[in-house]
């Protein structure tokens, strides 16, 4: 049997490089009852447990839809047991891609520094249907913790790296997409928020990756002009 969350809250301490706060994000959502989940605090993307967590906040960011969108000032768990009742409405684009990648409800819980929101944690499920109250409480204790966590291994800034960093300090998985941003900029002479719409379009144009878009304009593998 796996271990609770409270026991996984207890050995949180322990987490110290990528592998390791991967297989304790696993065992995290699983004990909350989610296929998976992932960690934002702002426009960075800190800690996920899978590769489809990752693409989930990765869709939201280049979307601008997402139930973890302008999340502030609640202190409850934003629940969407049900995500295909969306897709003529709220979100429509990015719940019929998050349909396609087979999720059925997602949960999205703030992150906290005390009083002030920082971020959110964001579970998904492949099936419809609520959270149980015991997983709600459970999840906003997770938060909570992660978020102490992450303040507390925040990367020096000569440490920031995109993907798997140093042990004890968490990883900045879109320092590539700020740089590529800033490249872009430089490169076709506009602002760094019209460089980061024309990536994000560029992005889903493609059906890449953040990250991988990112990296190819960094590789200036793309041409000049990627409307």
């Amino acid at each position: 049997m796996g271990a609770t969350v409270l026991e996984l809250l207890e050995s949180l301490h322990a987490v110290a490089n990528e592998e390791e706060r991967r297989r304790w994000a696993v065992a995290c959502a699983r004990g909350l009852g989610l296929g998976g989940m992932a960690i934002s605090l702002g426009q960075e993307l800190v800690w996920f447990s899978d590769e489809t967590s990752a693409r989930l906040e990765d869709l939201q960011f280049v979307l601008g839809q997402g139930p973890s969108l302008f999340f502030r000032y609640e202190t409850a768990v934003r629940e969407v047991p049900d995500l295909g009742r969306l897709l003529d409405r709220q979100w429509p684009q990015y719940a019929a891609e998050a349909e396609e990648l087979g999720i059925a409800a997602l949960f999205v819980w703030p992150v906290r520094i005390g009083a002030v929101q920082v971020g959110t944690m964001t579970g998904y499920r492949r099936t419809v249907g609520p959270l149980s109250s015991e997983q709600s409480a459970q999840g906003c204790l997770v938060a909570d913790a992660l978020a102490q966590h992450v303040l507390d291994h925040w990367p020096a800034s000569t440490d920031i790296v995109d993907g798997p960093g140093h042990a004890g300090s968490v990883d900045l998985h879109r320092a590539e997409v700020h740089q590529a941003t800033g490249i872009l900029s430089e490169r076709l002479g506009v602002s760094l928020a019209e460089a980061l719409d024309r990536l994000r379009a560029q992005t889903y144009a493609c059906g890449l990756s953040l990250a991988d878009t990112a990296r190819t304009v960094i590789q200036q593998e793309l041409p000049d002009d990627i409307n």
